[in-house]
């Protein structure tokens, strides 16, 4: 049975995002985490009117060149994502295909013209990778403002709520686990 969830670093500099989770994102999910390179082209999702970066195009090429032994994939890119019929996205998950990304762009302090702080990135940077993950296992967004189910519409929400599920998120991950991945 595959039980490796892979992280893939797409781009630039993520500020040793992809690491960080690989450490902490077991805690949540009782699942291998390793990090790793695959070459993704991202430069043809790019916008110039909008200055931004479609996700459809990562997520195709994540599933594309995703490892034989892998259960999902998530990207992690340093650029700012869009999706159709939204402004922005923090991140975005395709669990028929068992990817997702997360974009660490607008979860930057530096975005919001404040100083750096390592710190609120990587808590962030977490909240949103834990409920992009959460898609592809099948959980839905959720109606508790404090669960890391919530969808957010800015940076206030992600900061507002926990990097846990709320009991009844849980509860169904829990099953969700137990019957397809044990």
């Amino acid at each position: 049975m595959k039980k490796k969830i892979y992280l893939v670093k797409i781009g630039r500099d993520d500020k040793g995002i992809t690491e960080y989770l690989r450490g902490d994102l077991p805690v949540i999910y009782p699942f291998e985490f390793v990090s790793c390179e695959i070459p993704i082209e991202f430069e043809s999702a790019f916008n110039p009117l909008r200055e931004q970066y479609l996700s459809t195009p990562f997520l195709i090429q994540l599933a594309k060149k995703k490892p034989k032994d892998a259960l999902m994939v998530l990207g992690i890119f340093d650029g700012d994502l869009y999706a159709d019929g939204f402004n922005f996205i923090f991140g975005q998950a395709e669990p028929s295909q068992e990817v997702a990304i997360i974009s660490i762009y607008r979860l930057r302090d530096e975005f919001y013209f404040d100083e750096e702080r390592p710190a609120r990135l990587k808590r962030r940077a977490i909240k949103e990778a834990i409920h992009e993950l959460g898609h592809l296992f099948g959980l839905t967004h959720c109606w508790e403002s404090l669960c890391v189910m919530s969808f957010s519409h800015s940076i206030i929400d992600i900061d507002k709520k926990h990097y846990l599920f709320c009991i009844p998120c849980e509860n169904k991950l829990k099953k969700i686990i137990e019957k397809k991945f044990k």
